[in-house]
């Protein structure tokens, strides 16, 4: 499936979009079960005979685990397969990064909304989980606010997504911009980049006089999927790796169809503590490290999202 990507500007952002296109392959989505579900998503080495272990923070490099906050409900970045194991894009490039740091990526299953705060309590070591960098995350402001409610994280970036509204399989209703949602109810993830761009549109649509665009926030995708499968919703919108594997694969490819073309490119990024720095550092050798020895090349074309991939890892690259 290919789409393109547009540009679209909000009342609070405006993003360069990016064409894009993917071809997704795997199984039916699965979901997590609870929190705090744990799996090693690294078969490393020993620390001694990693190549960048010496860059990690010592705690950790005694420990022999970065410990990974992650809502693992969100296929094909992360999810749980057939057998019950954490599978996906991030698990397979964290394992990737464990071989150069000497360490195993402990992937722990949380609501992605708690993600952020897991880490400032120490939960978490990182957060890796299809997480946009944005300047409000990195400074801790609240979006719908503009209240300073954090320290803010800091990001290593390490792929590029844009965002993709999808209905119920032969259920445009014609919607094909964001333009087009007024008068519609969407169901969306909550704290994500996709509900950002809602509520924007909520007040678009309000300004405009065009009608009401209702939003419906759920803690994970699936559940806003299911809330379109029942007809409580008309679309929902989520980055679009993970609509376009939810329109190839949930039924089979019977339930669900993109509508439009995706928007608002930007990074994602492996969000680390602002006072974590040599951590953060180490992870960017990492991620450079595998982009550069082609590994990184390998994992992204397995799962059918090389358009988009990166060359650099940058810190806090996000707008």
């Amino acid at each position: 499936m290919t789409a393109s990507t547009t540009r679209r500007t909000t009342a609070t952002r405006s993003r360069l979009a990016a064409v894009a296109s993917i071809a997704v392959a795997g199984a039916l989505i699965l979901t997590g079960c609870g929190d705090q579900t744990k799996d090693n998503g690294s078969d490393s080495s020993e620390t001694s005979a990693a190549p960048l272990a010496d860059k990690l923070p010592q705690a950790i490099r005694d420990k022999g685990v970065i410990r990974v906050g992650s809502d693992i409900a969100y296929a094909p970045v992360e999810f749980k397969d057939d057998s019950g194991k954490t599978a996906g894009i991030d698990p397979d490039l964290a394992a990737a990064m464990g071989k150069q740091l000497g360490v195993k990526f402990e992937f722990q299953n949380a609501t992605f909304d708690t993600l952020i705060g897991g880490l400032a309590s120490k939960r978490y070591d990182i957060a890796m989980s299809a997480m946009t960098d944005t300047k409000d995350r990195q400074e801790g402001i609240d979006g719908d606010t503009g209240k300073k409610v954090g320290e803010g994280v800091d990001f290593v970036d390490y792929f590029t997504a844009g965002v993709s509204l999808y209905t119920n399989k032969g259920d445009a209703q014609g919607i094909s911009t964001w333009d087009d949602l007024c008068g519609k109810t969407m169901a969306v993830q909550r704290n994500t980049f996709s509900h950002d761009l809602a509520k924007d549109q909520a007040e678009k649509c309000k300004k405009d006089g065009k009608g009401t665009l209702k939003i419906e926030d759920f803690a994970t995708n699936p559940e806003a999927e299911t809330r379109m499968r029942s007809k409580g919703a008309d679309v929902v919108s989520a980055d679009f790796p993970i609509a376009a594997y939810s329109v190839k694969n949930a039924g089979g490819g019977k339930y669900f169809e993109i509508v439009g073309d995706q928007v608002e490119a930007g990074p994602y990024g492996i969000a680390v503590a602002k006072d974590n720095t040599e951590l953060r550092d180490a992870l960017q050798a990492a991620v450079q490290a595998i982009i550069d020895n082609g590994e990184y090349k390998k994992i992204i074309e397995k799962w059918g999202v090389a358009d988009g991939a990166i060359t650099e890892a940058k810190i806090n690259g996000g707008s």
